[in-house]
């Protein structure tokens, strides 16, 4: 199993402000070595050392240490900065010195994430028999109250099952918890979980430690900060929005009616690479990725609309390599850690400017480089504004011939027509049929639109 998101790179200076801040200085040695100078533990290293982590990340220099002195945190990095890692093993150790059932809870916005995290906590803790349980939506609620029951050391949840679980599952309360970490708390509080936090806030003991983990400090964060944490430690490794060094940024301007033509043309021109294509919507996700099969690409659909089962496998597919194009929407723009993304291209350009971030976050991470290509139409110039002023650089245009482009145009209004063929027919089909390949992947909301048809629905 390849875990990387809390993964390892260079340091160079970090400064950190707030309530309290920390000042470790900058590592020029091993990962083991580094984290054992910050008093983690001889089998949490060597745990490490065998992930392939190589050296701790900003935030991980700069939380560890005070997690490890027992301070609640907040934590403000870039996506894919390694934050997993810096809670993970002050968690871990803690267990080691007590052991003890349900010992934390890790709430996070998205199931994608919250089962990347659990492989984490997997790994990370395999030669000392931690368990893990993931609590999501999408997912059979019986099983999920069997695996509770077995009380693991840890549960990574989305907020809204976990309370589901808190008010209706015999037995299961944490009225013993010790741990409790918020991973991307600005998303979670961007979703509409506020209510669900509070009601998990109440439910669990005053008397513990607290990890708020957050690319953003917004309005909302902030006034978490309040009612959960006491007295933190404010470790702050990026003052302002900003993307990784080693990511190149460019744009296209085009017709919006010619944006397919283009697609492909970038794609033929960076053949080789792995692609995340990001979309506004599940119907364009599902559509774009129809297209590209049609003309011999081999890509797969994420989206909010598939089922559980369905968003992993496609995960599953394009992780190991056997797909090299995924097709998604903002479900997959944090957190999720896919090490061998080459390019991001904003297909749809985000309408939120600091979605870009998070978006082009999927690549050049841990000290990799990568490739970011924004789609501008006509429609899309101030929105394109925005996201320049936000991160406060000038892009650079993609080189491209258009004599080129235009010469594909017959070739993908036939498969766009295809594309829409297909939409149409998933939308009339009742029940799912077996498919060749991994079609059911990319025509995983076909359930969804069979049992919503005795509803009023849009059509796909």
């Amino acid at each position: 199993m390849a875990v990387t998101s809390g993964g390892f790179e260079q340091i160079c200076g970090v400064t950190a402000g707030g309530e309290d801040h920390c000042e470790q200085p900058a590592l020029s040695c091993s990962c083991s070595e580094g984290l054992m100078g910050f008093g983690v533990t001889d089998v949490l290293c060597e745990a490490c050392d065998q992930l392939g982590w190589k050296m701790p990340t900003k935030i991980q220099v700069e939380a560890i240490p005070v997690a490890l002195q027992g301070r609640d945190i907040i934590g403000l990095a870039e996506t894919g900065s390694g934050k997993t890692g810096a809670f993970a093993l002050p968690i871990l150790q803690a267990l080691l010195e007590t052991p003890q059932r349900l010992f934390a809870l890790v709430l996070t916005p998205t199931r994608e994430l919250a089962f990347q995290i659990s492989e984490q906590f997997e790994a990370l803790g395999s030669s000392i028999g931690v368990h893990s349980t993931v609590i999501v939506g999408g997912i059979d609620t019986m099983s999920q109250s069997l695996a509770l029951a077995k009380k693991p050391h840890v549960i990574i949840a989305t907020p809204g099952r976990l309370v589901d679980h808190l008010e209706n599952t015999k037995g299961f309360n944490l009225r013993a918890l010790k741990f409790l970490v918020m991973d991307e708390a600005d998303r979670i509080l961007n979703m509409d979980f506020e209510t669900e936090v509070d009601k998990i806030l109440k439910v669990i003991p005053r008397d513990r430690k607290t990890f708020l983990f957050s690319a953003t400090m917004t309005k909302k964060v902030q006034k978490l900060q309040r009612a959960a944490l006491k007295n933190p430690v404010k470790c702050a490794v990026s003052s302002k929005y900003q993307t990784v060094e080693k990511l190149q940024q460019y744009y296209i301007f085009i017709p919006s009616k010619f944006k397919d033509s283009y697609l492909v043309y970038i794609l033929n021109e960076l053949a080789g690479n792995s692609f995340m294509i990001f979309c506004s919507t599940c119907n364009n996700t599902q559509r774009t990725a129809l297209l590209l099969r049609n003309l011999g690409f081999t890509a797969i659909p994420l989206h909010g609309q598939m089922s559980q089962n369905k968003r992993l496998g496609s995960l599953n597919k394009f992780k190991a390599k056997a797909r090299s194009i995924l097709l998604a929407t903002d479900v997959a723009s944090r957190g999720l850690d896919i090490p061998h993304v080459d390019v991001v291209i904003n297909f749809d350009i985000p309408t939120h400017s600091k979605d870009y971030i998070h978006r082009v976050g999927r690549t050049a991470r841990a000290g990799r480089s990568g490739k970011s290509i924004t789609f501008v139409t006509q429609y899309d110039v101030e929105l394109f504004q925005r996201i320049e002023h936000l991160i406060g650089k000038k892009l650079p245009a993609f080189p491209m011939q258009e004599e080129e482009v235009m010469m594909l145009t017959e070739r993908v209004a036939e498969a766009q027509r295809f594309a829409r063929m297909e939409l149409r027919e998933q939308g009339e089909k009742k029940r799912s049929r077996n498919d060749d390949d991994d079609t059911e992947e990319a025509i995983g909301v076909r359930n969804k639109v069979a049992g919503g048809k005795k509803k009023k629905r849009k059509a796909f």
